[in-house]
């Protein structure tokens, strides 16, 4: 038991399979024995291997069962449309593209989606691969109707999978770790505080990024994007970037002042009641079903915290006449407001975690009737419009999950077409082959085919003895089979790939001899069917974008880059006035369609095997990097929001052109940045701090935003701290650059070393050349 703990660290696997191993063979006996139906126990069997091997739904029982109701229903529907089509070869190929298209495709909606693909797939594979009389359709669904039905009660009885949610967890240590730093924080005399203070702040900041890179690990360990439809998943799915933008937050920086500024009370304050956001948070996040009370109520301290802060930071700002022109003094000045600057920016960043939060937890406690009837939190949109904003973020030619949908249904068509050609005898075994080992290049899916032919050799072997060996005593496989299923179920998480596929054989080798004399000749012919599928899966890997992952990723990010940059300016604009309100919603929008492309590309990349070209971490740099300039523009666009007037005096100042000259340098940088990566040229080098632009934010604020006191008013310190969100995307651009530099030098080296030195000529030695070949 230690050693399947070991590779199934949760059972689920083998809860899968002992719950299959119980219900398909009784379901197969009973409508074989009983009710005397072939047909109706061949449906009955493949469906509940598909609907409780193949699939393990997460999230609250009541999800569960309706997710399993749902691809019930969906069986019977594709069963209903591949009997249709089979009779005509050529309409059958059109359907199967269509319909492994729009299966395949549709996983980029939903994580249950995506985990369905291949039971929704095996319920059109089986009938359009078996052309028969519309007679015969009753008897197929009610076989896959009888397995549907069963499988509730199943889920729900046999060996239910605990109530989890992969990202609760590890969201909730990030609250905490984030609560506890930001106590210490404010509870130093200074900035940093010194000796033992100094390492408790060190310690904390350490702990506090080992949890937030924990969240991220566990959010890109998965195949695909961990989000299901319901309001709970959507909402705990935002967090993941909203929890990684915070652990940026609070260990950055300003790098214009030699020594850090004197401490704000006013934001200790919020740092506390920053704490008490996400302490409350965690709490909720531990136990979805407790009380949000708490939540809101700290919510709105903080708010309160927020509104003072910004009070008293008009106060601070030395804006008397006349002033220093020195760039010390420029950015003495400017760092006056810099620890209220980080006060602010960590305030918007825990509001947005809280928002998210409560919705989550909203979402989680709604009634039956509520969740039935689709009555959703007010910070979500319904389900159906977040279906259609995702899918249609894929419909892009340099879209991942767009590629593998398109492979995947061309390839399961051309497996269709040749079946149907050769005649060959259970021919979805060709369909099988061809999705058991399609992958997203064409080194995986040779990879999975020579373990597929070979699993399957080694299963048709064993199946074959297993027949030899029993002779005319076919009741004696009714034994078998449960057996055989629950090794099937077990093998690929706990051997391999090729243990599951030799495990897969032998069970449908002892299924199609059960209850009647065994033929092991069954067991060798299967062998030319899946070696046909995988040169099928094969074929279609090497023409249809056989590069994989890798460089869509570099296309990914080059895009995400580019639309975040956009999305930065137009926040900018629109906060000194010179858009209306409305204005960056939808670059705001572009901008996360582009992150979510750029996710599922990484995502496949991970899940390629084989060694990986790009370094892990500094593609996880430039990846996160994407985050945190798109959540920068958010914080910029949120500062403004209802602040129209104020808006209004902002594009009156000379202040405004100061800030927007810098976004302008910063947002270049990033469009630059983009085509380093999208085309391979050199990486620009980062923007350097520009005393000028400072000195003339300076001067306005001095002359133009200052009252008859001398003190700064509010909307000069909105238009500072503007400019300091703008500063903070230019502080990622020397971790970005080397990162992306890194990578080029590590693919460089990969060239040169794959490249043959020069040969010889006869009687000469061996030299290699001068020049290096740069991509």
């Amino acid at each position: 038991m230690t050693w399947l703990r070991g590779k199934d660290p949760d059972l689920a696997a083998t809860r899968r399979a002992g719950r299959t191993a119980l219900v398909m063979p009784a379901l197969f006996a009973l409508c074989h024995e009983v009710l005397h139906s072939p047909t109706m126990a061949s449906y009955a069997a493949f469906g509940s291997f598909s609907m409780l091997l193949l699939v393990d739904y997460s999230g609250p029982m009541v999800e569960r069962l309706r997710a399993q109701a749902a691809l019930a229903v969906a069986w019977l529907v594709l069963i209903c449309l591949g009997t249709l089509v089979a009779p005509w070869l050529w309409l059958s190929v059109a359907a199967t593209v269509v319909v492994g298209f729009a299966v395949l495709f549709a996983g980029v909606v939903s994580s249950v989606l995506a985990g369905s693909s291949t039971a929704l797939l095996l319920a059109f594979v089986l009938p359009v691969t078996a052309p028969v009389p519309l007679s015969q359709l009753p008897a197929r669904l009610a076989g896959a109707g009888l397995a549907g039905a069963v499988s509730l009660p199943a889920v729900a009885l046999l060996w239910p999978r605990p109530v989890a949610d992969l990202l609760s967890v590890p969201a909730a240590a990030v609250c905490r770790a984030a609560a506890g730093y930001l106590r210490i924080r404010a509870d130093l005399p200074g900035p940093d505080g010194a000796g033992s203070d100094a390492e408790r702040c060190r310690a904390g900041a350490e702990h506090t990024a080992r949890t937030g890179a924990d969240l991220r690990g566990a959010f890109d360990a998965t195949t695909c994007r961990p989000t299901g439809l319901s309001a709970t998943s959507r909402a705990l799915v935002r967090l993941v970037d909203q929890l990684t933008w915070l652990c940026a937050v609070l260990v950055d920086r300003s790098d214009y002042t030699a020594e850090p500024p004197a401490c704000d009370p006013a934001a200790h304050t919020v740092r506390r009641a920053a704490a008490h956001v996400l302490e409350a948070a965690c709490d909720l996040l531990t136990d979805l079903g407790g009380d949000t009370g708490p939540l809101r109520t700290r919510e709105s301290t903080l708010r309160a915290a927020l509104a003072s802060m910004e009070h008293s930071s008009t106060v601070q700002v030395p804006a008397e006449q006349p002033g220093g022109t020195s760039t010390a003094e420029v950015y003495g000045f400017i760092a006056t407001l810099d620890v209220s600057f980080r006060a602010q920016e960590l305030g918007f960043a825990v509001l947005q975690i809280a928002e998210n939060v409560d919705t989550a937890a909203t979402a989680w406690q709604r009634s039956w009737p509520e969740r039935l009837l689709g009555l959703e939190p007010g910070a979500l949109t319904a389900p159906l419009a977040a279906a259609r904003e995702r899918a249609v973020a894929h419909l892009q030619p340099d879209s991942v999950w767009l590629h593998n949908s398109l492979r995947g249904a061309v390839g399961l068509g051309i497996a269709v077409f040749l079946a149907g050609v050769t005649g060959v005898g259970h021919s979805f075994w060709v369909l099988l082959g061809t999705l058991s080992v399609l992958r997203s290049n064409a080194l995986s899916t040779g990879q999975n085919a020579v373990r597929a032919v070979l699993g399957t050799v080694g299963g048709s072997v064993v199946g074959a003895v297993l027949l030899h060996l029993l002779g005319h005593h076919g009741t004696a496989l009714w034994f078998v089979l449960p057996v055989a299923i629950l090794c099937a179920g077990i093998a690929p998480a706990a051997i391999s790939f090729a243990a599951g596929q030799a495990a897969f054989t032998v069970t449908l080798v002892v299924l199609f001899n059960v209850g009647q004399d065994p033929n092991w000749h069954i067991a060798l012919l299967r062998v030319q069917d899946i070696v046909l599928g995988c040169l099928v899966s094969v074929l279609v890997a090497v023409f249809f974008w056989p590069r994989g992952a890798r460089g869509a990723v570099h296309k990914a990010l080059a895009e995400a880059y580019d639309a975040s940059a956009r999305y930065l300016g137009h926040a900018v604009d629109y906060a000194l006035g010179h858009r209306t309100p409305t204005d960056p919603d939808p670059q705001g929008r572009v901008a996360a369609a582009a992150a979510r492309r750029l996710d599922d590309a990484f995502r496949n990349y991970l899940a390629e095997r084989g060694a990986k070209p790009l370094s892990l971490s500094c593609a996880t740099t430039l990846v996160t990097g994407v985050v945190g300039l798109r959540l920068a523009a958010d914080a910029v666009v949120s500062l403004w929001q209802g602040e129209d007037l104020a808006r209004v005096q902002a594009v009156r100042a000379d202040a405004h052109r100061a800030v927007l000259g810098s976004a302008a340098l910063v947002t270049g940088w990033y469009h630059d940045f983009a085509a380093s990566l999208g085309d391979g040229t050199a990486v620009p080098d980062a923007v350097p701090l520009r005393p000028e632009g400072a000195a003339r934010l300076v001067e306005s604020v001095r002359t133009e935003l200052s009252d008859g006191q001398g003190r700064a008013t509010p909307v000069a310190v909105r238009i500072i701290w503007t400019d300091d969100h703008v500063d903070a995307a230019r502080r990622l651009q020397p971790a970005l650059s080397e990162a992306a530099r890194a990578q080029a030098r590590s693919q460089h080296r990969r060239v040169r070393k794959a490249q043959p030195g020069p040969t010889a000529a006869p009687g000469q030695g061996t030299a290699s050349s001068p020049h290096g070949s740069e991509r």
